[in-house]
């Protein structure tokens, strides 16, 4: 077969890092040289010897409702080259600079993952560079079927995706909004329940503004709209929700509703301040740029400083997305206002479509899950230590049979973490995919921050 102009070039990029990494002396560690990231596990940046993968940010070919996509492409720019077609992935994380090869080998979810599950369930075959250096193709079948299912959760610790060929779907011009109100956590669960199974319903989301004020927002492709909204200047989303019942988006204002302001992240930052807004140019009000602000402080303790300086109290950092079964929804944010008391919240509803599962991230399959996320700072009472409200949270999770994706700091001890994120598959990938342990193993990448 014939091989078009760009998957000539997306070879010729393989050869090239392949060469550049057995190339690097045994022992070095293994980086990757890129410009975003969307964890929260900030470490140095990367040493001068870290592999360049910028060649692999990039749309390779759309066929049908098929695409052959660079592991590091963004998903800003994945859904920019599939709109023009009329398409979609079938799963597009909140956040504009979250890679597909970032989504796949951690997580991702958003307010169509109660129909289709996540980013890697939509995923058709993957092309990993292995620590040692060789290239693999895995698929559900084959020689390389075990890594494709254990590449999910595996957060780099594997190997890398260069290429990666999804599905799409079709889409509309237009995405019609219903904000419902719910007056307790038990209702919104029961709305949630329904919401799932209503067939005429396309994405469904949630914001939790007080024990009182919850809101389901059910999403609806359209070919119509009497007139759009526009949140990526002056106005902000997340406040609208609680100011009209309805609203129209366009499809890609409303894959990035959540993008310009960081959910409600911002208002830390002061973006949402409307003096500072109307001087804060349109093109940084961006979760990459607002990201950069909080690694820049975490790196020299600016806050912390200052705090001290004032004589505050400590705080800790509680960022954190979890699932919990739908049903256990209302005890964990009775626990979650009781003991920690962040607002707002996000619920986002999860049902993974592939009965096969997924070992390093055991969700059971077809099981309707909600995603709660939460991103603040909560301070520390005189005796507690920083990790105090983090543990209680992985506890409660773990009580209720959910789980806890580990973008963030994790806190368990290497038995608990093993035996929630299936060690004993876990170790056989390693030893068949890196057995020399040029990258570090899971529990030290998530939990050690290696």
């Amino acid at each position: 077969m014939s091989r078009s102009p760009a998957r000539i070039a997306h070879d010729q990029a393989v050869d090239t890092l392949r060469a550049q990494l057995v190339g690097q002396p045994d022992g070095s560690p293994i980086r990757l040289a890129k410009p975003t990231s969307n964890l929260f596990r900030f470490r140095e940046p990367p040493p001068a010897n870290a592999l360049d993968v910028s060649a692999f940010a990039g749309v390779i070919d759309v066929d049908g409702q098929t695409a052959d996509v660079g592991g590091m492409t963004t998903y800003e720019h994945l859904a920019d080259a599939t709109l023009a077609h009329g398409l979609m992935p079938h799963v597009v994380p909140q956040l504009k600079t979250i890679t597909l090869g970032g989504a796949v080998a951690g997580l991702g979810i958003e307010s169509s993952s109660y129909r289709n599950g996540m980013p890697h369930e939509s995923v058709l075959e993957m092309e990993i560079l292995t620590p040692d250096g060789d290239v693999v193709v895995a698929r559900p079948d084959g020689e390389h079927a075990e890594l494709f299912r254990g590449f999910p959760n595996s957060y780099g610790t594997l190997g890398y995706a260069l290429r990666l060929r999804i599905e799409l779907q079709e889409t509309k011009p237009y995405v019609a909004l219903r904000h419902v109100r719910f007056a307790d956590a038990a209702a919104c669960a029961k709305g949630i329940e329904q919401a799932c199974a209503d067939e005429t319903v396309d994405f469904v989301d949630g914001t939790v503004f007080a024990g009182d004020e919850l809101y389901l927002t059910l999403g609806t492709f359209t070919d119509h709209a009497p007139a759009v909204s526009d949140y990526t200047g002056q106005r902000i989303y997340y406040r609208s929700i609680r100011d009209r019942t309805t609203d129209h988006l366009t499809v890609r204002d409303y894959l990035w509703r959540w993008d310009t302001d960081w959910f409600w992240c911002s208002e830390a930052l002061g973006a949402q301040h409307p003096v500072i807004r109307r001087l804060w140019p349109r093109r940084y009000l961006r979760s990459d740029v607002y990201r950069r602000i909080v690694a820049f402080d975490r790196r020299h303790q600016l806050y912390a400083r200052a705090a001290k300086l004032l004589r505050q109290p400590a705080r800790e950092a509680v960022i954190q997305d979890v699932e919990v079964p739908v049903a256990r929804l209302a005890e964990f944010l009775d626990f979650f206002d009781t003991e920690i008391g962040i607002r707002p919240v996000w619920l986002c509803p999860v049902r993974l479509r592939d009965t096969a599962g997924w070992p390093l991230y055991p969700m059971e399959p077809g099981r309707l899950f909600v995603n709660v996320g939460f991103w603040a700072t909560v301070p520390l009472r005189p005796g507690q230590s920083d990790g105090t409200h983090n543990r209680l949270i992985e506890s409660k999770v773990t009580e209720l049979g959910g789980h806890k994706s580990l973008y963030s700091d994790s806190y368990f001890n290497e038995d608990e973490f093993w035996s929630r994120y299936d060690g004993e598959t876990y170790r056989k990938l390693k030893e068949t995919y890196d057995p020399k342990g040029r990258l570090p193993d899971l529990y030290a990448k998530c939990v050690g921050n290696q």
